[in-house]
């Protein structure tokens, strides 16, 4: 007989009760030798499956000394026996604990998989077994495609897969019929024959009459362990399950044993979403919401900020009015007549400066026929129109030529097209109207101004400055200048600058300056404000979606307690566990997000489609900032969950069912 393999002194093992304790197991004393075939018998409640559950690393004793191969199991932490039960022990289950969504072949895998075998030579090796076990044509059958029978027969094959020289069985045969537990009972004692450690724990005397030693226990103590006289040898068939070497080992070692890993609990997420559809999609809502919440608010503002912007746009942007007084309402400043047209001839020639237009304004009755209104009549310079972003829907704007000759050319604006000429198709261009006693004929139809900067819903009327000044003012100072400022200059420094030379060529500061970049900016940063408060808004929704799914994670961890302790049983790590949960939140969290986006982009779609004056504008880093955002909360949320599932001891997730 070979030396002691395991080695028990003084175990006791206790439970809480009540107030109290019950004490299950008290003071045992047991060795076992390697390649012993050792029965454990006892009636219900006497404490075999807790001794069980000790010898496979799956609980610790309350008190005592338990020893594998001469070192302590006190001493060790839970990933050092989690290698125990990987390298050491196969355990077969009275009820199988095959895992519902993997085939015979992947059950058979799944300890391979913790143990850094390569995918190729532990598919071959648990092929090889299961064919062994009379299982070849159920290589790729669900647990619930195959019988009592043939599920504890890929347990046994589980239990074989990386080696393990200990195997423990606890009532292996009771849920089989006779003829299945029979198989059962054979396979074990050809393990037996060819050196395996074979502990099986039964209640009934005559299956552990096929052990060479028996050991009975009655209320947590040993009663008797008695030698039984042996059986004739049983022939070792030359396939015998146990006779192949283990898989090997990745050559990559522990890199490629984390890939692995990282790949079933990929798969495993996978499973666990599919079987669970609505729930997973439920799972997803909150962030679904979420995510599009945001993207559709970001899309929003940039869209209204860009609308807001051609709005500026169109009513001249980079434009300095410089106006007379101190500021608007100054009552002195229709006598201040120091804005003059030379002010607008110097500030042309500053190198900040793109353009610069002149403006008179007054107020006069403009008839044609028996048409009669007031109307705003402005004196502009050719670069006006530029400068205020006025668009032109017939004919022409006057030019040079016009302003020195004090041409009488007129630009109408849509209102006045409308009020005087009835808004008709025809052609207006020629026709003279009366502006006062100035007749001007019309040479061009310019798109309504937009109310702000000077924009008005009166009637508009646009004659050279020169020709206001001269024929209707009498006068030849100006209303204001409007500047527009070159491209590549700021619109506050080209402001301090226009400041500081007018003010040089009048003695002093008679004039105020409305700088359109300010409402620009004011009112994109109203937009940007408005934007954030109601992202915000958005990300609460995200927040609400992350403790949903932390919720859902927890109840999936409670209903799958049994899976849990199934994989600890075979060897996986606590980090295995944790991965295999964190990955399912984020994976689920990262669908979320996808879903989310699509949701946005329908809704842009449909936003279109509903004929607004503007469209939302998207952003690929709002997207991917939204992906990221998935998987943090994924990480976060998914974290307490599957922190919970890896610190469940292994007997109490098995006895979950």
């Amino acid at each position: 007989m070979s030396g002691i393999c395991l080695r028990l002194r003084g175990i006791g093992r206790a439970f809480p009760s009540g107030d109290g304790e019950v004490e299950v197991l008290k003071n045992v004393d047991l060795d076992f030798r390697q390649g012993e075939f050792v029965a454990i018998i006892g009636q219900s409640g006497s404490g075999k499956s807790t001794l069980m559950n000790i010898l496979g690393c799956l609980d610790r004793p309350s008190s005592g000394s338990y020893q594998i191969y001469d070192r302590e199991t006190s001493e060790l932490e839970a990933n050092e026996l989690a290698a125990y039960r990987r390298e050491h022990f196969g355990f077969i289950f009275q009820r199988y604990n095959l895992l519902s969504e993997l085939t015979a072949t992947g059950n058979v895998e799944v300890p391979a998989i913790y143990a850094g075998t390569p995918s190729d030579a532990r598919r071959e090796r648990a092929e090889k077994i299961l064919i062994r076990l009379g299982l070849g044509d159920r290589l790729e059958h669900t647990p619930n495609k195959l019988s009592g029978g043939q599920q504890q027969r890929v347990s046994i094959a589980r239990a074989l897969m990386n080696g393990g020289e200990i195997i423990l069985a606890d009532e292996p045969t009771g849920a089989l019929d006779t003829r299945s537990g029979e198989e059962v009972l054979q396979v074990l004692k050809e393990l037996h024959a060819e050196g395996k450690t074979i502990i099986l724990v039964t209640h009934d005397p005559l299956i552990a009459q096929h052990a060479e030693r028996e050991i009975e226990i009655r209320d947590g103590e040993i009663v008797s362990d008695k030698t039984i006289a042996r059986e004739a040898a049983v022939e070792v068939p030359e396939t015998a399950p146990g006779t192949q070497e283990p898989p090997p080992r990745s050559v990559f070692g522990a890199f490629r044993s984390s890939v692995d890993r990282s790949v079933e609990a990929l798969w495993m997420a996978l499973r666990a979403m599919r079987a669970h559809k609505v729930r997973a999609l439920l799972t997803m809502l909150g962030i679904i919401i979420g995510i599009a919440s945001v993207i559709c608010v970001v899309a929003l503002g940039e869209g209204s900020r860009q609308k807001v912007l051609t709005n500026i746009s169109n009513l001249g942007t980079n434009t300095l009015e410089i106006f007379p007084g101190k500021d608007f309402g100054d009552t002195r400043s229709g006598k201040i007549t120091t804005l003059v047209i030379g002010d607008a001839e110097q500030l042309a020639r500053q190198p900040y400066v793109a353009a610069v237009t002149p403006t008179v304004t007054t107020t006069s009755t403009v008839r044609y026929g028996a048409n009669e209104s007031n109307a705003q009549v402005n004196g502009v310079g050719v670069s006006y129109f530029d400068a205020k972003g006025l668009e032109l829907l017939q004919g022409r704007f006057f030019d040079e030529r016009a302003l020195k000759t004090y041409g009488q050319e007129a630009v109408i604006d849509e209102n006045t097209l409308e009020t005087m000429f009835g808004g008709t198709e025809e052609d207006v261009l020629g026709k003279v109207i009366l502006l006062g006693t100035v007749p001007a004929r019309i040479v061009g139809v310019a798109k309504q101004q937009q109310g702000g900067f000077g924009g008005s819903q009166n009637l508009s009327v646009y004659l050279p400055y020169t020709t206001v000044q001269a024929r209707m003012l009498g006068s030849t100072s100006l209303r204001s200048i409007t500047v527009r400022v070159a491209d590549d200059v700021e619109t506050d420094l080209a402001e301090t600058a226009v400041t500081e030379f007018l003010t040089m060529r009048h003695g002093s500061k008679d004039f105020f300056i409305l700088n359109t970049d300010d409402i620009r900016q004011t009112i994109t940063s109203t937009t940007e404000t408005l934007t954030i408060l109601i992202a915000s808004i958005a990300v609460i929704s995200l927040l609400v979606g992350g403790i949903g799914v932390m919720n859902i994670m927890l109840v999936s961890v409670s209903e799958r307690v049994v899976e849990i302790g199934v994989r600890m049983a075979v060897g996986a790590r606590q980090s295995d566990i944790m991965l295999q949960f964190l990955i399912e939140a984020v994976l689920v969290c990262l669908t979320g997000g996808a879903l989310g986006i699509l949701t946005a982009l329908a809704f842009g779609v449909g936003f279109s489609a509903l004929g607004t004056n503007f469209s939302l504008v998207y952003s690929a880093d709002t997207m991917l900032w939204a992906v990221a955002v998935s998987s943090l909360i994924g990480v976060v949320f998914g974290f307490l969950p599957a922190h919970n599932a890896s610190r469940l001891d292994p007997v109490t997730a098995l006895a979950g069912e």
